[in-house]
């Protein structure tokens, strides 16, 4: 049997080198992992090149890392919430790799399932496919890096030529990710919308580590209610239910708690 437990988050990513390559799961600040990332905050790792849908706020989720200056580059599909991002990127202190929503969960799904690139549409005819998006700025307000122009080509599919755009797989050093319930050997069960990219960001890492909210002994969960098996998942550590959980905006329409009452 293999028990898969670490005792503490600390303990979990202490092998974390700086300039690791880390796939993050979260999608706003929903599902974030943040015991993990605080872990990692604490013991000063830097350079880091993060994978994730975005980079939280300010002061939650990635931004923490952020605000010191640990990451180097950043692959995204949504950076807009976050304002500390804008000023590091627009003055050449961070790389950023904006990616389609849709084709950064493909690359992290085809990372973790050996497959090497993919064609898509998404991004024909656009400057994802032709290259000249700024990845990196010389402070000055020219274009340090620029994105490279891909390989597109056509497709006969449902009897249609179409183009498609060739997309590279991602694959990372570590994953990070966050689930309600796992089990001792790794299989994890998500809950609703914090399942978001973290089963995409699992997939990629080399070494997933994972933080559940509820652990329980190998052979308790359903099989059929497992969203993603343990042999993706290296380190579980749990963190309990009452983690502290953010909302990233909260819309109220005026007038609607005493209509509601």
């Amino acid at each position: 049997m293999i028990d898969k437990t670490w005792a503490s988050a600390a303990e979990a990513v202490a092998d974390i080198p700086d300039g690791a390559s880390l796939a993050v799961g979260g999608f706003g600040l929903s599902g974030n992992p943040m015991s993990l990332i605080e872990a990692l905050h604490d013991q000063g790792t830097k350079d880091l090149s993060i994978v994730s849908n975005n980079c939280g706020v300010d002061d939650w989720g990635l931004g923490i890392l952020l605000n010191d200056r640990r990451i180097r580059k950043m692959t995204s599909s949504y950076v807009g919430e976050n304002k500390e991002f804008e000023r590091q990127f627009l003055d050449g202190d961070l790389e950023l790799e904006l990616t389609p929503q849709g084709t950064l969960a493909e690359k992290l799904r085809a990372g973790g399932s050996g497959i090497a690139a993919f064609y898509t549409q998404t991004g024909v005819g656009t400057q994802v496919a032709e290259g000249g998006l700024p990845r990196l700025y010389d402070g000055n307000g020219g274009i340090a890096v620029a994105s490279p122009s891909k390989d597109v080509r056509t497709f006969a599919v449902g009897g249609r030529s179409r183009e498609y755009v060739l997309e590279e797989a991602i694959v990372t050093d570590f994953a990070l990710v966050h689930a309600k319930m796992g089990d001792t050997h790794g299989n994890l069960v998500f809950n609703k919308a914090a399942r978001n990219f973290n089963p995409l960001a699992a997939m990629a890492g080399r070494v997933c580590i994972a933080q559940v909210e509820e652990l329980v002994p190998a052979g308790e969960l359903d099989p059929d209610e497992i969203h993603l098996p343990g042999i993706y998942v290296h380190r579980m550590v749990e963190v309990g239910p009452d983690i502290d959980k953010r909302i990233e905006r909260r819309t109220v329409t005026a007038g609607s708690a005493s209509e509601g009452a």
